[in-house]
């Protein structure tokens, strides 16, 4: 089973390092990992625009050719996950593919939210938006949490999730 790895990892200054860690825990269960930086792109030559379309369009192949997601919805650059993971998500559902999730920060999206303006906050006791957290739960699972040190690298969730994964179907 392919599994792409959705997340703000990404951008993490040591991502490729991360990626393979999480590639090696997939393997461990049987599963064969699939992180964005796969991608071998040639974006020297790509103004911006091309460059980020270009890797939608990398992204999108990958995710086709897999049979689930595992993202990371730590919340990323605010109160919610990464939006292109929040996309990534969709995707997959979308596709009817196996979507799970999981997020080191443990605190309810409501609780993370503040009102800016006279507009209401979502009250659902969720890890993030409920459409986000709906997908995960559509497709037979749970989004794990999990309070961690350093919440960019700790994997703890995600080995729970590639466990989750491999575990055969009754």
């Amino acid at each position: 089973m392919r599994v792409y790895l959705a997340g703000p990892d990404v951008f993490h200054p040591d991502a490729v390092t991360l990626g393979q860690r999480k590639k090696e825990l997939c393997a461990q269960f049987g599963l064969v990992g699939v992180f964005p930086l796969d991608n071998d792109l040639d974006l020297q030559r790509l103004n911006p625009h091309a460059q980020g379309m270009a890797i939608f369009h990398a992204n999108t192949k990958l995710m086709d050719e897999c049979d689930a997601v595992i993202a990371n919805m730590t919340p990323f650059r605010g109160p919610s996950c990464d939006p292109g993971t929040a996309y990534e998500i969709g995707y997959m559902r979308g596709l009817g593919k196996a979507v799970l999730a999981y997020s080191n920060i443990s605190t309810p999206f409501t609780d993370r939210s503040t009102s800016l303006d006279s507009l209401t906050i979502e009250k659902f006791d969720m890890v993030d938006n409920l459409m986000l957290d709906g997908a995960v739960v559509a497709s037979g699972f749970d989004i794990i949490t999990h309070d961690a040190q350093d919440p960019f690298t700790d994997l703890t969730a995600f080995t729970e999730c590639v466990k989750r994964l491999a575990q055969p179907k009754p």
